[in-house]
């Protein structure tokens, strides 16, 4: 994804260092990205944009770890769809989401993230990436009056 593409198709892509950080950094840069493409950080779509960013990212920081290797953000406004396209890419192959959030809360302090994505997304899901790697992918609705999720 790259800036500059057709007013109706805009993009960003981001890479981060595997920390606590470098998620806030990503979910930062979101809501900026959000404000550029006119979604003021209050609104209801750039808000679920930074949840959903937020917890993508630290899912990667915290399960998708490999020595020496960053995560990469992408973000991608789709005017014509009513979508923002998010993908946080990294190197671990061998740990990938659930092909569904879990049925119910856990018990612990964690555990409620994908949760929350599967809330906040229209369809949201995981592809491997070749040779090392996956990408962890949402879509999030940025029309409030036809979104079927609403915050």
């Amino acid at each position: 994804m790259r800036d500059g593409e057709a007013p109706e198709r805009r993009a960003l892509t981001a890479q981060f260092a595997l920390s606590p950080r470098g998620s806030r950094l990503a979910r930062r840069r979101a809501v900026r990205r959000m404000e550029v493409w006119g979604y003021p950080p209050e609104s209801d779509a750039s808000c679920a944009v930074a949840l959903v960013v937020g917890e993508l990212a630290a899912n990667a920081v915290q399960h998708g770890r490999v020595p020496g290797r960053d995560f990469r953000l992408g973000l991608g406004l789709d005017e014509v769809a009513g979508l923002v396209r998010i993908e946080v890419v990294d190197a671990a192959t061998a740990k990938r989401p659930p092909a569904a959030a879990p049925s119910s809360y856990p018990d612990g302090e964690s555990g409620r993230g994908l949760l929350l994505v599967d809330v906040l997304a229209v369809r949201w899901g995981s592809t491997p990436r070749h040779p090392v790697g996956k990408t962890v992918w949402a879509e999030v609705s940025i029309d409030a009056s036809t979104g079927p999720h609403k915050l």
